[in-house]
């Protein structure tokens, strides 16, 4: 059960109901994570935003919904974990890449540098060595698709901590978690 009441679209502020129908638009519905968040209309603003502009970005969908249910899995939220898995697949990636991608890997080197470097942010909570950036760059990344998987692991941890942290129901088909080791 929820931490805090999820904010039905139809019944808040004009300004809540602004985002929360931009938001239901782009998936067809309105995801419980956003009724969640709705209840701070600068946080539903900033994570909206975050969403809108790293959409436009450089590393391309099926690469940032792979970094996402990596870090989900790595931060075991189930939320993420299975929003991220459907989007992935509708960005293009197959099962076998998403649940790759979950533990962290991959067969094509470029993107599992990329989720590896992703992981190792999360893990060192930011504190990377010269090398892992070094490693980054020889696997092909620029400083602009550096920092751009940075967002997107600032973005994911947003997102995993809101989930986690106010236990919001799962409205997308669930995932299982890779075992704790």
């Amino acid at each position: 059960m929820t931490r805090v009441q999820l904010v039905n679209p139809a019944e808040t502020t004009p300004n809540r109901q602004a985002v929360l129908e931009q938001i239901n638009n782009a998936f067809g519905a309105t995801p419980n994570m956003f009724k969640a968040v709705a209840n701070s209309p600068a946080a539903l603003k900033s994570m909206w935003g975050s969403f809108g502009a790293l959409g436009t970005g450089v590393l391309g969908a099926k690469l940032s919904e792979q970094i996402a249910v990596a870090i989900a899995d790595r931060n075991r939220c189930e939320y993420c974990l299975a929003a991220h898995t459907v989007l992935g697949k509708g960005a293009g990636a197959s099962a076998e890449e998403m649940a790759a991608a979950q533990c962290g890997t991959s067969s094509d080197a470029r993107t599992g540098a990329a989720l590896k470097f992703a992981l190792q942010v999360v893990s060192a909570r930011g504190r990377l060595s010269s090398n892992d950036v070094a490693n980054l760059r020889a696997a092909g990344f620029d400083d602009e698709q550096i920092v751009e998987i940075l967002a997107h692991v600032a973005l994911n941890l947003f997102t995993n901590y809101v989930n986690i942290a106010l236990d919001v129901p799962v409205d997308f088909p669930r995932i299982a978690l890779n075992p704790v080791a």
